[in-house]
């Protein structure tokens, strides 16, 4: 089973995407929140995947859903657990941030969640009835999305410098790249330059 696909965007629109993988085109379905914030064609993308079998008369057509993150797809996973919301029900309804729809829940916003594609009073209150009290942790989503963002360029910030400083010292590019991935995979939670360059030096002394 298909659980994250890393690739070369190669088609986006607003409810799918291609990634292209080695030579192999997913067709993979996202929400249009996802897809919105998706990078231009021809970078490269990282999803969460959720699978499942269309069941079609008397044969099963494997779909992918992509998500950014695995909290995405959490949620994505309770919503579907709602009777009669399937996943192309979701994914229609998913046209408004998901922190909104979980908050929208929590609150038993009647207004905001009719107000979603395919939602109407009914099915709101079946989600509310079955969800509230349960999905509050979602609404941090973004919060937490852009606490992973700020880490994830501080430490992109850190690989820069550190890089300078062994071009300085007479390192040539590729050994750098060796030596600072080894550090990484060795200790992911380096905070600093100075912890970075460390770990490097560690390394290359176990190595040597």
């Amino acid at each position: 089973m298909i659980c994250k696909i890393k690739g070369c965007l190669s088609q986006k629109n607003q409810q799918s995407v291609v990634v292209e993988k080695e030579g192999i085109f997913y067709q993979i379905d996202t929400p249009p929140t996802v897809s919105r914030r998706l990078k231009e064609v021809g970078q490269t993308v990282e999803l969460i995947i959720y699978h499942y079998l269309n069941l079609t008369k008397n044969k099963g057509i494997p779909v992918l859903i992509g998500f950014t993150d695995e909290l995405e797809k959490e949620f994505f996973e309770k919503f579907i657990s709602v009777s009669g919301v399937g996943p192309k029900a979701a994914l229609r309804a998913f046209d408004k941030p998901i922190p909104l729809i979980a908050k929208a829940i929590e609150e038993a916003d009647m207004s905001f969640l009719t107000d979603l594609a395919g939602v109407g009073k009914q099915r709101a209150r079946q989600i509310i009835a079955h969800l509230q009290g349960k999905v509050g942790r979602f609404a941090l989503i973004k919060e937490e999305l852009e606490e992973k963002k700020e880490k994830d360029l501080a430490k992109k910030e850190i690989v820069q410098e550190a890089k300078q400083i062994l071009k300085r010292l007479q390192y040539k590019s590729q050994e750098i790249d060796k030596m600072i991935q080894k550090a990484v995979t060795a200790n992911s939670e380096v905070e600093t330059v100075e912890s970075l360059l460390n770990e490097i030096y560690k390394q290359k002394k176990i190595t040597n």
